[in-house]
């Protein structure tokens, strides 16, 4: 899987690691442990660049998992098992073929989103790296986290939603339609789930991946669905946990928000992964919870609205910390950058060495990646220290004319840009996109 598709990963991943790391400090805060926490971090993000998908699908499961517990599912599932017909079935193996065919027809519904978002991979990648882009992506998962807080609700029209409940029956047909339209009646909670989905799907640049992703979420959304009409279980009464469950997928798509906008608002690089900055972090996410940020209610009074809204701030602070810890790169991952350009190509002539020149800034999504991504990489690191490495910042409170004059000397405009030089000061090649560390590792090995 690409490297866009960490940034996913760090999204869906950002309760559960928030979960691990709590229960790490709570058992024994010390440095080793810390780095237990960045060494499973750095395998799982390393899982996703080389393409095994299981990790990242597993934890899309639980996302579906996790929607079918909010109050516009749970409630309803003994009776939709009872609608297609399971309830009544006569052998368990029959509850199982209607109960199969319901959960293929919710995935029939999703399958097809997630293909079509991958189908636009190319174009939302390379958009990424635009802050007109970023910035309305980061206001979409507001948005849906506001959704999630009942701010407002995703719902259909009535009439077309009365009009969709009626369709389906028993039989293996009726129960594969009413899969089809029971998710979509359910939009209030699995809509903003969905389109968050949908959203860093189009990230991946993967056809395959985005239908089989949604496929797998279909699959999680129904199988509670399916235990109860082929074993015929009971579920627990629902309650207040179940609008619980809505609360952290508002923490999560807060946290989402941030993370696509972290380098637009400069505090990228003010993370940085050390016990303290973890413990602080995690912290903040027990206060938060503890003041209400899950389990108090936006629609009661004015003195619990307050309340929890404090402890939603306090909580999704916590979890931008984690998350930022998680990202963040470990002491000596860094190519030393010289930061002026005349300076770096005279030592590059004297000292004969090939020249690696970057160019970046902050609102620039492509060039943050790769800072994180590919310059951190330990074999990147290695292989840059044969060149002398500089890095032209043009973001808005270091942006210079004397800059920009060296970035139109090299004919271009946009950004990311990655210049290689040889040891004679010819230009080797150029980059004006994100590339995994191998692939940059090559490029610098074909340098003379």
């Amino acid at each position: 899987m690409s490297s866009p598709r960490r940034l996913a990963a760090v999204v869906v991943a950002s309760l559960p690691a928030s979960a691990l790391a709590l229960a790490v400090l709570i058992a024994s805060p010390t440095a080793a442990h810390a780095d237990y926490l960045g060494d499973l971090a750095q395998t799982f993000e390393r899982s996703l660049a080389e393409g095994s998908w299981g990790l990242s699908l597993g934890l899309i499961f639980l996302a579906g998992l996790a929607t079918s517990l909010t109050p516009c599912v749970f409630p309803m599932i003994a009776i939709t098992v009872s609608v297609f017909g399971a309830r009544q079935a006569k052998t368990r193996f029959e509850g199982a073929k209607l109960s199969t065919s319901f959960v293929l027809g919710i995935a029939t519904l999703f399958t097809p989103l997630g293909v079509v978002a991958g189908l636009s991979g190319d174009l939302f990648g390379a958009a990424l790296a635009s802050p007109w882009v970023l910035v309305p992506l980061a206001l979409l998962f507001l948005a849906l986290a506001a959704s999630m807080f009942g701010a407002f609700e995703l719902n259909l029209p009535p009439a077309l939603q009365n009009r969709l409940s009626t369709v389906g029956g028993v039989g293996l047909v009726g129960a594969f339609l009413f899969g089809l339209v029971s998710s979509i009646i359910a939009a209030p909670c699995t809509g903003p789930v969905v389109g968050a989905l949908l959203s860093w799907i189009g990230t991946s640049r993967s056809v395959a991946f985005g239908g089989l992703a949604m496929f797998v979420y279909a699959l999680g959304l129904g199988t509670l669905t399916w235990c109860v009409g082929t074993f015929a279980i009971s579920l627990p009464k629902s309650g207040a946990w179940v609008e619980w469950t809505k609360s952290v997928f508002g923490l999560v798509m807060i946290v989402a928000a941030v993370y696509y906008v972290r380098d637009l608002l400069g505090i990228g690089h003010l993370v940085e992964r050390t016990m303290p900055w973890l413990a602080g972090s995690a912290a903040l996410v027990v206060v938060g919870l503890a003041l209400g940020a899950v389990h108090l209610s936006f629609h009661d009074g004015w003195g619990v609205r307050i309340r929890k809204g404090v402890g939603v701030a306090f909580a999704s602070a916590g979890l931008i910390g984690l998350v930022g810890w998680i990202s963040a790169l470990p002491p000596g991952a860094r190519i030393e950058w010289m930061d002026d350009y005349a300076t770096a190509r005279a030592r590059a002539q004297r000292e004969h060495r090939p020249l690696l020149v970057d160019f970046g800034a902050s609102w620039c999504g492509a060039c943050g990646e790769l800072d994180r991504d590919t310059f951190s990489d330990p074999r990147v690191v290695s292989a840059a220290r044969d060149f002398v490495p500089v890095r032209i910042d043009l973001s808005p409170d270091k942006d210079t004319p004397e800059k920009r004059a060296v970035l139109r000397s090299y004919n271009e405009r946009g950004l990311p840009l990655v210049v290689l030089h040889g040891p004679d000061g010819a230009e080797v090649s150029r980059l004006k996109q994100f590339v995994p560390p191998e692939e940059f590792v090559a490029l610098l090995e074909r340098v003379p």
